[in-house]
């Protein structure tokens, strides 16, 4: 059994989901009642936006590689970042990284590949869906991402940044964003949405519209942290 490091805090309320989903989904395979190795190292969420917020990538890589790095020293073997927007840099972590990293977009990519989808939409951060790691990754792969209207993605972002991030979970925004998501099925015809926050499936779990699937991000990178950590 590897360690597992986790860089944390981006945001707070889905790393528990995370520690959570990983012991459980470890105790499924491993029923000996014995617990995986986890290290958790928390960053300050406040400051990844405002790096985000002046287009600082390169603070940003760093910021996410020094949380590698402190993970490596603790113990880590493998680790992840429980967040989708920090991915904008995951390509350099990786390479700074002097452990393996499991990447949420190409977890969630082979997901959708598998599940047969050709047509997806693309929900997160202002930054997640303007940004190209998720498209290019998935154009790779043969399928194809559509983001909301310009005008549906500032309501998205200012409701995840104001609300989400801070753990309030309101039923009217619930209410706001399902519905962007069925105007996408009937004008853009996607098959399946992405959640591409970590946030979001706390606040839209089991709340996918009839015959419209979610693939949650958390749930499908946590899949992927316990295969590392037990292959």
């Amino acid at each position: 059994m590897k360690s597992l490091g986790i860089v944390g805090g981006i945001g707070p309320e889905s790393t528990i989901e995370y520690y959570r989903f990983i012991l459980n989904g470890y105790r499924a395979r491993v029923t000996d009642g014995s617990a995986p190795h986890l290290i958790i190292d928390s960053v300050d969420v406040n400051r990844g936006i405002a790096m985000l917020d002046a287009n600082d990538l390169a603070g940003l890589a760093n910021y996410v590689s020094a949380s590698v790095d402190r993970l490596m020293r603790a113990g880590a073997q493998v680790g992840l970042i429980a967040a989708n927007t920090p991915h904008l840099v995951f390509d350099e972590v990786q390479q700074r990284a002097a452990i393996p990293m499991i990447s949420i977009v190409e977890a969630v990519c082979n997901h959708a590949r598998g599940l047969g989808f050709k047509r997806l939409g693309l929900l997160g951060t202002g930054f997640t869906m303007r940004a190209r790691f998720y498209p290019d990754m998935f154009a790779r792969a043969g399928l194809e991402l559509v983001t909301p209207a310009e005008s549906e993605q500032t309501f998205i972002h200012e409701k995840y940044i104001h609300e989400l991030l801070k753990n309030n979970f309101l039923p009217e925004t619930r209410t706001a964003i399902i519905a962007i998501i069925e105007r996408m099925r009937r004008v853009e015809r996607i098959e399946a949405v992405v959640l591409a926050g970590t946030e979001l499936p706390l606040l839209l779990r089991g709340a996918d519209p009839e015959g419209l699937p979610f693939l949650d991000t958390t749930m499908i990178h946590v899949k992927a942290a316990v295969d590392a950590i037990l292959n």
